[in-house]
């Protein structure tokens, strides 16, 4: 196939909707975020990855602001059972939320989220 067809029947995917990055994005980040407990670095990443345009990744990761990814980060900890009693469990606890690609600032705080939750049990 030339590459002129190519475009062409890229176009034609493009208008008749089959081809949609930003839905792709869009979808791509909810499940990350509900499914896999990713953070937006990590989500971005990916989408960068797979040749999403940056406006696009903008947009997807746009609908949550940063009370909803701590409100996330914590609950993701909640899940995995980490109290953050000890100095390993808040530095276990960081590393997940890192390698889970939730900003350093953001991980922190929800680290002391829990820790303080363990503390008034």
């Amino acid at each position: 196939m030339e590459e002129a067809e190519v475009e062409e029947v890229i176009a034609l995917l493009v208008e008749a909707g089959a081809i949609d990055d930003a839905g792709f994005a869009r979808r791509y980040a909810e499940d990350k975020r509900n499914l896999a407990g990713w953070g937006p670095d990590r989500i971005s990443t990916a989408l960068r990855g797979r040749g999403v345009p940056s406006d696009q990744i903008e947009a997807a990761l746009g609908g949550e602001d940063e009370e909803d990814q701590l409100r996330r980060a914590v609950a993701l900890l909640g899940d995995r059972g980490m109290s953050c009693g000890s100095v390993r469990e808040r530095e276990r606890a960081l590393g997940l939320l890192v390698r889970r690609g939730y900003p350093l600032e953001l991980a922190y705080e929800a680290v002391r989220q829990v820790e303080r939750l363990a503390d008034a049990a």
